[in-house]
């Protein structure tokens, strides 16, 4: 199917399963019933929460079967499943003995765009390890400042069914991705698609690192326009390599270095595209200064020559990408500066939940006095200890696998000072705080970068960032 192309598919009687309740569960119901189709839906949870939301999709004449994610009901002919479920659950086994397709959220909205009668909107879609959600808001932003209708859908909070299915009718859409949305999307044709970087993650999700990285290069298949890759991470390039894309679909990559011909790049403090102008040989085209990009990290800098060169691709002027980066503000957690206290900073990246992640937040800052630690999900951290070591003024270690990171630090930096905080009660983040600032001097950085997950300890990475940054207004305050 052509990425312009519309499905159609005649709903009226066709029994579809939907897997798990939830985010996208109950809009995936709640759209095929609509649409004439005998809807059950499957859910391996029974809390009264389930039960709340299963009566409401009952009442609509939706079947609903809690604590029994794992039966494939009678007569399915196809199964819509939560991108969360993993591939090897008994229920995908049966349907695929059963010859029974699989879609996930992602590909049911992809397939019911125009559905309703509004003209499709084209996608451009973004994936990665990490810097999703940023490079797809900083795409919204850009778009937005084209004058062109547009949302940042997708994994970023924001149901991509909605989207299509709602009231408005977008020009085009920015579209945030995960490994797992594309593993069930099989269909999906982007305009252009940016892979930004790869790096394990979610391993014991995929099976291997080869498989994550074929679920991510999903993205390409079928671009018309662009196929946006990272220079530094040839791993993306390949995925570009692989993929079967639309004639005239163009490779672009983006580096923090001077660019060649069809790369965007940087050049004197200046973000610069050689790839969307006529002579891609001589010509470089301004877009913004490094400035422009809030904040101006080595790595957000990436995300904003991603964000760009998607937009690039699709039409927009260089006036409009300079607004856009300008306009936009990153979401809270994610390197996201909190205070100066006697000229020290107190980072908050929160976000930084592996070590990818961590590593490029390190490499923002040359003196550290780094927050680290939580639920490792496997992780080794030598390497990154042994890239950052040089930067490291001191480590704070909290959580459930700070161990892990401290034989590292012994390892690798056995110079630098560490503080081990064995105390999880809700005062840790503050004593984790004021010990980093024991050991910070003028002009150093506390960055709370965890490189682990937070559940040990608290709700979500945002819970986490919040008490990071109130113990250090609290502090500002006592300094005051």
């Amino acid at each position: 199917m052509g990425s312009q192309e519309v499905s159609t598919v005649d709903w009226q009687g066709k029994h579809v399963t939907v897997a798990g309740l939830g985010v996208s569960g109950i809009p995936a119901a709640r759209a095929l019933h609509e649409r004439g189709a005998l809807v059950t839906v499957v859910n391996d949870g029974d809390d009264e929460r389930a039960r709340a939301q299963a009566a409401e999709l009952e009442a609509l004449g939706i079947t609903v079967r809690l604590g029994d994610g794992a039966t494939l009901p009678p007569s399915t002919e196809l199964v819509v499943t939560a991108p969360g479920w993993q591939p090897d659950k008994p229920l995908f086994l049966a349907a695929a003995e059963a010859g029974v397709p699989v879609w996930g959220d992602v590909e049911l909205a992809w397939r019911l765009r125009g559905d309703n009668g509004k003209k499709a909107a084209p996608w451009l879609a973004v994936t990665g390890t990490n810097g999703k959600t940023t490079t797809v808001r900083m795409l919204a932003s850009i778009l937005e400042a084209a004058g062109l209708r547009t949302a940042a859908v997708g994994n970023i909070g924001v149901s991509l069914l909605d989207a299509v299915l709602g009231e408005t009718e977008y020009d085009v859409l920015a579209v945030e991705l995960s490994s797992y949305q594309l593993h069930w999307a099989p269909s999906l044709r982007a305009h252009s698609a940016a892979v930004l970087n790869l790096a394990p993650d979610h391993l014991d999700w995929h099976g291997s690192m080869e498989a994550y990285a074929a679920d991510k290069g999903r993205v390409y298949e079928g671009n018309t326009v662009a196929c946006v890759y990272n220079v530094a991470d040839p791993a993306t390039e390949d995925l570009v390599r692989e993929a079967d894309v639309e004639e005239g679909c163009r490779a672009i990559g983006f580096t923090l270095g001077a660019p060649g011909p069809s790369q965007l790049g940087v050049v004197d403090g200046i973000l610069v595209d050689r790839a969307f102008v006529a002579n891609r040989q001589k010509q470089a085209q301004e877009l913004a200064e490094v400035s422009d990009v809030n904040p101006p990290a080595p790595h957000n800098i990436a995300n904003a020559l991603a964000a760009a060169a998607l937009a690039r691709a699709f039409g927009v002027e260089p006036a409009a990408v300079r607004d856009g980066l300008r306009a936009f503000r990153p979401d809270a957690h994610r390197i996201e500066h909190v205070a100066d206290i006697g000229e020290v900073a107190y980072v908050d990246d929160s976000k930084a939940t592996n070590t990818h992640a961590t590593e490029a937040s390190l490499a923002a800052y040359d003196s550290i006095v780094w927050i680290a630690g939580g639920l490792a999900k496997g992780a080794t951290f030598d390497e990154l200890v042994t890239g950052a070591a040089k930067r490291l003024r001191g480590v704070v270690l909290m959580g459930a696998d700070r161990a892990l990171i401290h034989e590292a630090l012994t390892r690798h930096a056995p110079e630098v000072p560490v503080v081990d905080l064995e105390r999880t009660d809700t005062g840790a983040m503050s004593e984790a705080v004021a010990r980093a600032a024991e050991l910070a001097r003028p002009g150093d950085t506390v960055l709370l970068a965890p490189a682990c997950a937070s559940m040990d300890m608290f709700t979500n990475y945002n819970k986490r960032g919040e008490a990071f940054a109130d113990a250090v207004r609290a502090r500002a305050d006592e300094s005051a």
